[in-house]
């Protein structure tokens, strides 16, 4: 968010008025025509950016005004020179104008890059840049070097076809020079303030490892000095454009293998250790293949210097970052050369086990993971102690740490296919990943909708639907995880939390645990549900506990409507007994508990459309759910979906063991519950049935009667009693008269129709084919013969 005064700047800048903005470049101008420039020249070029960056209009200036920008260009001053060039990179060129690439100006590149019109003004500029960068380290130092590589890594990242096989030979020679053959020797002492300060020496001094020891390999990213050379900031900028390039130049045809008779010698002023000598034959191989080898062999000793004590904990960090860097590229370079594996893995699987016993080097593991999982079926290693630290350690021990995270669930994301077919821990692990979840729902509530569906089979399925529900439980837990293991917290009233004084009881702690387990397997869900909602119902206001609440019904919908996809009707049976039973068992949080009722009604109603036998299979458990009449106050919802289904399909046309005794059935207890409804008058305050209950159990017994004709005496009579009783006047169970004209005429609908009952079936339970049309596919019907004739007229050429 701005600041205030920011705010207000930017306001300002969007409603300039056109003529206050024409006097500010005329303004603006007189200051350029000047042969000193002073602050109030930079005041007004940092102004006149404001202005035009601030509205999403790309504004024209004046000629004049954009030529002196363009001669700022080549201004000496480089606060002018980022400035013009960040103001022009804002406006639209100049019908006509032409800019010439200066290769010693990088604004001037950045510029070009910005108003590139097509593919051809990129590739012109890019021919440019790559022959600037072509200067041997002979030559006079250019400073432009470390500012031209990242532009052309930027035109890879956006227009990667403007490459062409030419500069993708010249830039991969060019990257083979910077990685290996960088000076060894310390760069002259920076100025004051800078980095690597120190004393200058009149001796070339080598450069250092971390721990303070002399090199005695080539440069890399991890060696220190007082100051460094041009060839080591390319060396450093060329790592850190490594990867992409790897990913993304074999996208370019490849050309014949050229030799490569201008390269320097493997021993040109290094000692050179066993993990960078190579045989001589790879001066032979195309310049790809070659970038690819020093990558290799840049990242060996990256990981070798990684094991070395650093003397300052920012040193450790970058060390740990280069270590992530390093296994992700020899993860590129072996799934381009298969044969690099059997080189890279004992390294990689000796930096795993140096590794693993220390959690805080989570993040550099990760990529180690990605690596077992694309090779490690090619070297037939063992992954299991990798996969039980990323699926078990990880989450339970690291659930509240941001970044990792972030990491491991986009690492799950894009590998999640793999992860099926070859890591059996992946859908067993969903109790400890949703702990991600359950912590800090806002931030990765995006990453499950992704992965959800990955992780729901027909083995996980009922017990991710308990875990789905005991969600909010789960962040609460958490969240007395934590603070159990810190000093005492208590409410601002000064009461100690319940919640935790029961979190620590050895009595309750199983309940916790259950819902702290790594793996599935142990249980659907606990016995004692509701003692655990008492013990967490202080818990029902918390933040995290409300946000993640928030996110549960739209996994929920992700999860049925994969579970539709996977399960046999037997599945299906369990989870609609899941829905009935958790329906009255879920934490205390009212708009939580609504919004999950009104997710099961949905859903409980696909369930049947799709499989109409379930009602008959579980008529016995819908029928209980739907006479008890509490439900028609605490579960309105999803007893008016009951109710709705038990009308619509306990008939002989959807299953043929619907039988007149189990239709009588359904009719008595649904007819006892509308009575009781609706003949006693509630306590002062107490809640009403509401109207949508009324119409749809009297709709229900209607459906019902037609299809046993012996019923339907009854359901007249109760009809004909609620025209009657509405008659004189309001009723007790009932305080809205609209609602109730709307009853009554809905009764009087259903009294009509059961007058005749051939009509009333037909018109209450229509057959398959009235409800279905399908009539262009009817042979004896005309329909077909107009749809054929009109379609070959109008494919007529």
């Amino acid at each position: 968010m701005y600041s205030h005064g920011s705010e207000s700047l930017i306001k300002q800048a969007r409603e300039i008025q056109e003529s206050e903005l024409q006097k500010f470049y005329s303004r603006l101008l007189k200051l350029l025509q000047a042969k000193e420039f002073g602050h109030e020249t930079i005041d007004s070029l940092q102004r006149l950016h404001l202005i035009l960056s601030a509205t999403k209009y790309t504004r024209t200036l004046p000629t004049e005004l954009q030529r002196r920008l363009l001669s700022l260009l080549s201004s000496p001053v480089e606060q002018l020179q980022v400035l013009s060039s960040a103001v022009l990179r804002e406006t639209l060129p100049l019908s006509g104008q032409e800019l010439n690439y200066n290769q010693d100006n990088s604004h001037t590149a950045a510029l070009l890059l910005s108003q590139a019109g097509s593919r051809a003004d990129l590739s012109s500029l890019c021919t440019q840049l790559i022959r600037s960068l072509e200067n041997r380290q002979s030559d006079p130092p250019n400073h432009s070097l470390t500012h031209t590589l990242p532009i052309v890594n930027a035109i890879l990242t956006h227009s990667p076809e403007c490459l062409t096989e030419e500069h993708v030979t010249l830039l991969s020679k060019k990257l083979v020079d910077w990685l290996r053959y960088a000076s060894i020797t310390q760069g002259v002492g920076a100025s004051s303030g800078g980095f690597f300060t120190g004393p200058r020496s009149r001796q070339p001094v080598p450069i250092a490892e971390l721990d303070g020891t002399v090199s005695g390999d080539f440069f890399t990213v991890l060696c220190v000095g007082q100051g460094f050379t041009e060839d080591q900031w390319m060396n450093v900028f060329s790592f850190s454009m490594l990867r992409h390039w790897l990913l993304t130049y074999h996208s370019v045809p490849s050309g014949v293998p050229i030799t490569d008779t201008d390269d320097r010698s493997e021993f040109d002023s290094s000692v050179v250790s066993m993990v960078s000598a190579t045989s001589s034959s790879s001066r032979l191989l195309s310049p790809k293949e070659r970038v690819r080898e020093k990558a290799f062999q840049y990242c060996l000793r990256l990981i070798e210097q990684s094991d070395r004590k650093a003397h300052k904990r920012t040193d450790t960090d970058l060390q740990k970052a280069c270590l992530v860097e390093a296994v992700c590229i020899l993860d590129c370079v072996c799934v381009e050369d298969t044969a690099l594996v059997y080189r890279t893995f004992p390294c990689v699987k000796a930096l795993f086990g140096r590794l693993s016993s220390d959690l805080t080097f989570a993040r550099v593991l990760l990529p180690i993971a990605q690596f077992y999982l694309n090779h490690g079926e090619m070297a037939a290693v063992d992954c299991e102690s990798v996969w039980k630290l990323v699926f078990s350690q990880f989450p339970a021990e690291l659930f509240n740490d941001p970044f990792l995270a972030h990491e491991l669930l986009r690492f799950l994301r894009l590998n999640h296919e793999n992860l099926l077919l070859r890591v059996p821990q992946y859908t067993r692990s969903f109790p400890n990943l949703l702990k991600f979840l359950a912590w800090d729902s806002p931030a990765v509530v995006d990453d499950f909708v992704d992965l959800l569906p990955s992780l729901v089979t027909v083995e996980t399925a009922v017990e991710l639907l308990h875990t789905l529900l005991d969600l909010p439980c789960l962040s609460a837990t958490l969240v007395l995880q934590l603070r159990s293991t810190s000093s005492p917290i208590s409410e601002p009233s000064g009461r100690g939390l319940m919640s935790l004084d029961a979190f620590r009881n050895p009595a309750l702690r199983g309940l916790f645990l259950y819902l702290l387990r790594t793996e599935a397997g142990s249980g659907d869900t606990i016995d004692r549900l509701s003692v655990l909602h008492e013990l967490l119902a202080e818990a029902a206001d918390w933040p995290r506990v409300v946000q993640c609440a928030q996110t549960v019904p739209v996994l929920l919908h992700i999860f049925f409507n994969t579970v539709l996809k996977v399960a046999d009707e037997n599945l299906l049976t369990h989870l609609m007994l899941v829905m009935l039973e958790r329906s009255s068992l879920l934490l205390k949080l009212p708009t939580y508990i609504k919004e999950i009722h009104r997710v099961f009604s949905c859903h409980l109603l696909r369930l049947c459309k799709l499989h109409p036998s379930l009602v008959v299979n579980q008529s016995h458990e819908l029928l209980e759910f739907a006479g008890t009449t509490a439900n028609v106050y605490s579960k309105e919802e999803i007893f008016t979906h009951v109710v709705w289904a038990l009308g619509e399909y306990l008939s002989v046309s959807c299953d043929s063991r619907c039988s007149v005794k189990l239709i009588t059935s359904c009719f008595e207890t649904l007819e006892a519950v509308l009575f009781e409804i609706t003949s006693s008058s509630p306590p002062p305050g107490a809640a009403r049935p509401a109207p949508r209950v009324v119409t749809t159990l009297m709709s229900a017994l209607a459906k019902l009667a037609s299809r046993s004709h012996d019923l339907i005496p009854r359901v007249s009579l109760f009809l004909s009693k609620l025209r009657t009783a509405s008659r004189g006047g309001s009723v007790a169970w009932c305080s809205d008269e609209e609602d109730l004209v709307a009853i009554v005429t809905r009764g009087e609908e259903l009294w009509s129709l059961l007058k005749t009952p051939g009509v009333a079936q037909s018109v209450l339970t229509p057959p398959a084919h009235v409800t279905t049309p399908q009539w262009h596919r009817d042979t004896n019907l005309s329909m077909p013969l107009q749809l054929r004739t009109l379609t070959s007229l109008t494919h007529t050429q």
